[in-house]
């Protein structure tokens, strides 16, 4: 089946911008997904599963569905795995050592904790909550970083050849630094062999804050951000 058009509407450029061959496509009715989008995560899934698959997806998976809240009202046909079973997923199982055969989806989505364990934090409980499983070390700053190495290397596995991985992820303060939660992904995700495709900000509806904060030094940052991975050499 042909990869269908994303809907909306036709992009004006000025004359002269492009070369030839480049506004003979746009004006042949390309029409560009915007890197930047203010509006729901479900509704930007839906345009990036027609944007950037060579083909109509057969099997996604969510592989941290929690709630589904992606999928509510879509009639994709996802496979949502939670480590927690409270959520009812399809599948319980951990996105570090998926229980699938190789090549098994045509997209993965990953949308990992947006916040560290905080280290000695005994009030939130973000083993339930996030999927976390064992705490973050001292060593490693009570980030979440060790997670996306094994998660990469199984999304790899999971995908068949040209297959597309879509990671929601968030920079955040923390220990007194900025992390930078999209980078890693990214170190992760080519390390393993994917090719870095395409980035899209998401713009919140506010900033992670902590009101233990009395004084701020970084900006307060009203977006995250999704990635776009292929597994493959090429994006296009």
């Amino acid at each position: 089946m042909s990869q269908s058009k994303p809907k909306g509407r036709k992009q004006e450029q000025e004359p002269g911008l492009f070369s030839d061959s480049a506004e003979a496509a746009v004006g042949g009715g390309y029409d560009m997904l915007p890197s930047v989008w203010y509006g729901e995560d479900a509704a930007l899934l839906e345009k990036m599963l027609d944007f950037y698959p060579r083909k109509r997806p057969r099997r996604i998976l969510d592989a941290t569905v929690n709630r589904g809240r992606f999928w509510v009202g879509s009639s994709r046909p996802v496979v949502g795995m939670d480590i927690n079973p409270r959520y009812n997923p399809d599948v319980v199982g951990d996105c570090m050592a998926m229980p699938f055969r190789a090549s098994s989806f045509d997209v993965v989505v990953y949308d990992p904790p947006h916040i560290p364990n905080q280290g000695k934090d005994k009030v939130k409980d973000f083993t339930t909550r996030f999927g976390l499983g064992e705490k973050s070390s001292a060593a490693n700053g009570y980030t979440f970083t060790h997670l996306f190495p094994p998660f990469m290397a199984e999304a790899y596995r999971a995908l068949r050849p040209e297959g597309v991985l879509f990671c929601k992820i968030t920079d955040y303060i923390h220990n007194h630094r900025y992390q930078w939660a999209h980078l890693e992904v990214v170190n992760a995700a080519t390390a393993v062999g994917f090719c870095a495709c395409d980035c899209i900000v998401k713009v919140r509806k506010g900033p992670i804050i902590d009101p233990k904060w009395k004084e701020a030094h970084h900006a307060r940052r009203h977006h995250c951000y999704w990635l776009v991975f292929r597994k493959s050499k090429k994006c296009e």
